[in-house]
C-alpha cells in the first residue's frame, strides 16, 4: 500500500515546477493559472491528510483507518 504523503507531494512539486517553469518562459494563459491551482490544491491535500491522520489518531469515529 502507498502512503498518502508521496503521491500528493509528488504532484504539489510537479505542478510547482510547471508553473516557475512557465513563468521563466513568459507563458502567459490558462496553463499558468492551472499550474499554480493544481500546487494550491496540493497544498490543501496536505492538510486534509494531516487532519485525517490526527483524527484517527484520536479515534474519532468518522476518520478514515490506517493513513
Amino acid at each position: 500500500m502507498v502512503g498518502l504523503w508521496a503521491p500528493v507531494i509528488t504532484g504539489t512539486v510537479i505542478w510547482l515546477i510547471a508553473f516557475v517553469a512557465m513563468l521563466v518562459a513568459g507563458v502567459d494563459g490558462d496553463w499558468l493559472w492551472t499550474a499554480l491551482a493544481g500546487a494550491g490544491l496540493g497544498c490543501v491535500g496536505f492538510v486534509i491528510i494531516a487532519w485525517q491522520s490526527a483524527a484517527s489518531r484520536r479515534g474519532s469515529r468518522g476518520a478514515q483507518r490506517d493513513l
